[in-house]
């Protein structure tokens, strides 16, 4: 049983007992309006809860304009439908038609349009909507721990991708699964998921810091696949590879380091004017795979270039960075 549903059925039976109270009628559909408008962060429970009030107000008002003026039938609630849903839309309250729906069938069931009734129609939806807004501020999980097991895991593989594509460098014919790759893939997306899901959680705060990580990880898989497209290039052994297999190794044990060092960098730019001092390929095969090498440095220089953009992002997205350890 998910939290959602604990938070819906105390938000449905708060709306109804204080419905009860305050003797509104239907009390029940209180609770139908609370059970609607239970959301999954704070920020959209309020946002929604708006939207919903205002497109009720104003299916109130649409209703009984059309009902006094052609009567109570059928055919007068598919005309409220076609005048009031198009104009909801319009103005961003689609979130609030169904809402809407429930108190203008309620008018309708009535069979008269008074103040009385629109009055306790607009309590309904005061008592409804704020149980479950009221509910939604109460309380919501906390989810640093899961994205902090999401951190070390991806991490975790992005630390054996380096070394499997190091081995690989040095024996061209071992064949890689890539599960590690989807692995990666699969948890920075859900990553991303609940980091959006925090934030938005976090009514007085812009900390950002869990999504600028998933963000930058992400980032950085896509290097990782031309990585690993230059090193599947690499059909034959060469001397030149085992420094390049080297620093991918390092490369593996910096990202999960404390902190970004940034020695990689300076290992790939002297390796660089070596390969360049080097005697020029005496065959086609030697310069197909030194050009691979090559275009595999470029890729691992650009993997760090992502993580120190990240890391220079404005002063508290960087104190904050620095200070979860942000790594290569």
């Amino acid at each position: 049983m998910g939290i959602r549903v604990i938070k819906t059925a105390i938000a449905a039976i708060v709306a109804i007992y204080v419905a009860h109270y305050f003797n509104l009628e239907p009390a029940l559909s209180a609770g139908i309006l609370a059970i609607l408008g239970v959301e999954v962060t704070r920020k959209q429970g309020l946002t929604k809860t708006a939207s919903r009030f205002v497109a009720s107000v104003l299916g109130l008002g649409f209703a009984s304009i059309i009902f006094v003026t052609l009567g109570f039938y059928h055919w007068t609630v598919a005309i409220f439908i076609l005048v009031s849903f198009p104009i909801m839309a319009r103005f961003q309250l689609k979130e609030g038609i169904v809402t809407s729906c429930v108190t203008v069938f309620h008018i309708y069931s009535y069979g008269e349009v008074t103040t009385g009734i629109i009055w306790n129609e607009i309590c309904l939806l005061l008592v409804g909507l704020g149980s479950a807004t009221f509910i939604n501020m109460l309380y919501m999980p906390n989810v640093e721990r899961e994205l902090m097991k999401l951190r070390e895991a991806v991490e975790s593989n992005y630390y054996q991708i380096c070394y499997t594509l190091a081995k690989t460098l040095r024996e061209p014919t071992y064949v890689w699964s890539g599960e590690e790759l989807l692995d990666a893939h699969r948890d920075i997306e859900k990553g991303i998921m609940i980091a959006i899901r925090s934030k938005e959680n976090q009514l007085w705060s812009n900390e950002g810091y869990w999504l600028t990580y998933f963000e930058m990880r992400r980032q950085q898989l896509d290097t990782i696949g031309q990585m690993m497209e230059m090193v599947a290039r690499v059909h034959g052994q060469l001397k030149h590879a085992e420094p390049v297999a080297e620093l991918l190794e390092q490369l593996g044990r910096d990202t999960q380091s404390d902190v970004y060092v940034g020695e990689v960098r300076v290992k790939l730019q002297e390796l660089a004017e070596k390969f360049r001092a080097m005697e020029l390929p005496k065959t086609r095969d030697e310069f197909e795979i030194r050009a691979s090498l090559l275009m595999l440095m470029h890729e691992m220089n650009r993997y760090l270039d992502i993580a120190k953009r990240y890391k220079k992002r404005g002063n508290t997205d960087q104190s904050l960075l620095e200070k979860s350890n942000l790594t290569g």
